[in-house]
């Protein structure tokens, strides 16, 4: 019989990061939005937690427990539940930690890990998406080149989440035909981050432009094609991405719940009209399909086994529910739905992200 109950750790690990969406997400929510800034203290708090580091061997300065993309899958929900932004502010190293401890040789891991998992929050990234229309991860513009012992790389990067502050980004290049990542340091004179961009939605995430002009990188500095390699990276990130999805989608239909269960009009609640109870339904159920492609997905990669299918399937699914979801989030609450002071306004603009985005969340 196949159980989808979390089990006593799982439910653990949820119940201290919604504490954490609570007591210093929420009542902050307004705030971030409109100063395009997220507390350090909630980021810090999470990072204690062990939202990126906990997975990491001892030896590289994590917790050493057991990695598990479907726990990683539950505490991006969980936190995305909250504010989507702050869900990814607050596991961006996670973008640069998984793929070197999936793909990185020891040197490498020895090299780059133990300055990323220290006890203070900070920030390496990584840079996938490239500002052209139909853009391709398999595909990519940005060129990568050997030249005696170093690679030369050449191009563009844009939704790269707060490389601003990062030591260092991973960039997805194509050398020889074939996507493959590089650990760029972000002092390289070859790199240069642009501003902040202006977003239709992730308010309160800073995003950049990166370019890439003749940057040199070390040849020991290219991640080996290992366990799944580049393709194996996309699907975890893909597989974070509908964790965010699903968690804004919840967000979403929780606050129409009980939006319509409160709302009087004409002498009764709305939630009573069979127009929003049946939105509210599916809002429900488009949700809760959202999750179980998710957790599929996440255990076919927990299970080392190749899951592009399923994290194909989810990314599709969970990129055009989740629009549909907020927006019948806005359609339930009427005009009160298009005023930023609720959170369907928030959540209808940071769904459109899942679809267009590679590269905020990894599982």
């Amino acid at each position: 019989m196949i159980d989808f109950a979390p089990s006593k750790e799982q439910k653990m690990v949820k119940d201290s990061f919604a504490q954490v969406v609570r007591d210093l997400v929420t009542p902050a929510i307004t705030d971030m939005e409109e100063s395009g800034e997220i507390p350090g203290s909630a980021i810090q708090k999470t990072w204690e937690l062990g939202a990126s580091i906990s997975f990491v061997p001892e030896a590289y300065g994590g917790d050493g427990m057991e990695y598990s993309p479907v726990m990683n899958a539950i505490i991006l929900e969980e936190l995305a539940a909250g504010d989507m932004s702050f869900a990814v502010a607050a596991t961006v190293p996670s973008l640069f930690i998984i793929p070197v401890l999936d793909m990185g040789t020891e040197k490498q891991k020895e090299k780059y890990l133990p300055p990323v998992c220290t006890d203070e929050f900070n920030v390496s990234t990584v840079a996938v998406t490239e500002p052209r229309m139909g853009f391709d991860a398999m595909n990519l513009a940005t060129k990568a080149e050997k030249k005696g012992g170093s690679y030369v790389l050449n191009g563009e990067k844009c939704f790269v989440p707060m490389a601003a502050s990062a030591k260092h980004i991973l960039v997805a290049a194509e050398l020889d035909g074939a996507p493959r990542l590089f650990v760029v340091d972000a002092k390289n004179p070859g790199l240069s981050i642009g501003e902040r961009e202006k977003n239709l939605g992730l308010y309160s995430l800073e995003t950049n432009t990166v370019t890439l002009k003749d940057c040199e990188v070390p040849e020991d500095d290219l991640l080996p094609e290992e366990n799944g390699g580049y393709k194996k990276f996309l699907q975890k990130g893909r597989v974070g991405l509908c964790a965010l999805a699903t968690g804004i989608s919840r967000s979403s239909y929780e606050f129409a719940r009980q939006y319509a269960r409160e709302r009087v009009q004409f002498g009764e609640r709305i939630g009573q009209r069979q127009a929003v109870a049946f939105m509210v339904a599916e809002m429900a159920y488009e949700t809760d399909a959202m999750r179980l492609l998710t957790w599929k997905a996440a255990s076919k990669l927990e299970n080392g086994k190749d899951a592009m299918r399923e994290s194909t399937l989810a990314r599709l699914y969970c990129g055009e529910m989740a629009m549909k979801v907020c927006d019948y989030g806005v359609q339930v609450m009427g005009g009160h739905g298009y005023i930023r002071d609720y959170p369907m306004e928030r959540n209808y603009r940071n769904a459109r992200g899942v679809a267009v985005m590679e590269g905020l969340a990894t599982v």
